[in-house]
């Protein structure tokens, strides 16, 4: 890692090819998207909440009112919540590429700031956005001019029709683990993936959660395998992890949510989106009563959320780290490298 500032004339010297690629990956991307009959939209990033997911830390604000009140605001984690309401009023195809803040997360792969890049489908299936997917990886390659994309030394071929994988499936592969074994729907038994995750290698403790020792077991055991030589789909989450997605028809267990691997890397997250209002704010409310738990904090319910989701129609809805993206496509060894301007290096 280079010891001058980003700003410094050599060192933007060395990631400005790397930047120029970002731009034709962006500008490939937002073409495609338009003779999809997307349209694009502009978030905006100050929230009530900045969202619910136990795992997920917000960075918070205060808004001053025109009455001089005080008013707790935080930048969002996704812009999830936005354009839902916009698919509520009436959008059926709508894109974003929007800034998005996340607090506790620096390294390689992390930045405090960094590009999503989100698009709703109305009426689709969630099998769709892996299709989408599969479009983005090839963009990026060809907009960057390479034939593979590339992190510590792992390959992947964005051309190649991806693998597509149960969380289950890959438990078992990778970790000897029956994860569906140990919930059931919104009902977990930490005790009983406690006691597999041991046996499988993995260190443990008691007070250790279900959530927490999936997670756990997922970056230890099963995502350096995912994305090699090709891309991987790893589909159908327990309903446990998925708290805003649709539980799949077949099996109340798994829910229909997927992510996308490449170079072992995690690139995108989707769903066929959840609608229930009632079942929404269950869910959150098991999300944050967890956060409490484990970090002494919770973060407010969107009301206006959740009367949206009342309204909104059947969709399909995902995530995209733009930035990893780019940076497998260029094969840089930091998130910070091809960022136009990186958070300052004073923040570990």
């Amino acid at each position: 890692m280079s010891s001058s500032p980003w700003w410094d004339a050599a060192r933007h010297a060395d990631r400005r090819p790397l930047l120029l690629a970002r731009n034709r990956i962006q500008g490939a991307i937002r073409g495609w998207l338009g003779t999809e009959g997307f349209l694009e939209v502009d978030p905006c990033a100050l929230q009530v909440s900045p969202g619910n997911e136990a795992h997920l830390h917000g960075f918070a604000t205060t808004a001053i009112g025109n009455d001089g009140a005080p008013h707790a605001m935080y930048l969002h984690t996704s812009p999830e919540f936005a354009m839902k309401k916009l698919l509520a009023a009436g959008e059926e195809r709508i894109f974003a590429f929007a800034h998005v803040w996340r607090n506790r997360e620096r390294g390689a792969l992390h930045s405090p700031e960094f590009t999503m890049l989100e698009w709703y489908r109305v009426g689709a299936d969630y099998t769709v956005l892996m299709a989408d997917c599969a479009a983005m990886l090839r963009l990026a390659a060809e907009a960057a001019g390479v034939t593979q994309l590339q992190f510590r030394g792992i390959t992947c071929d964005p051309f190649a029709e991806a693998e597509r994988l149960s969380v289950a499936e890959a438990f078992a592969r990778y970790a000897g683990i029956d994860l569906l074994a140990t919930c059931d729907g919104a009902e977990t038994d930490a005790a009983a993936l406690r006691a597999q995750a041991r046996a499988a290698g993995i260190k443990t403790a008691e007070d250790d959660t279900w959530s927490f020792l999936l997670s756990k077991i997922l970056v230890e055991k099963v995502e350096p395998h995912l994305g090699h030589g090709r891309p991987t789909v790893l589909d159908r989450y327990p309903a446990a992890e998925a708290a805003l997605a649709r539980p799949a028809p077949d099996d109340a267990r798994v829910a229909e949510r997927f992510e996308l691997y490449a170079c072992g890397v995690e690139l995108a997250n989707g769903f066929g989106e959840l609608t229930n209002p009632a079942e929404q704010r269950r869910r959150f409310e098991i999300e944050m009563a967890e956060k409490q738990a484990i970090y002494g904090e919770r973060y407010p319910i969107d009301e206006d959320f959740l009367a949206a989701l009342a309204q909104m129609p059947a969709a399909s809805g995902i995530a995209l780290g733009f930035d990893r993206l780019v940076l497998l496509a260029t094969a840089a060894p930091r998130i910070d490298d091809i960022l136009w301007t990186p958070v300052s290096d004073q923040i570990a």
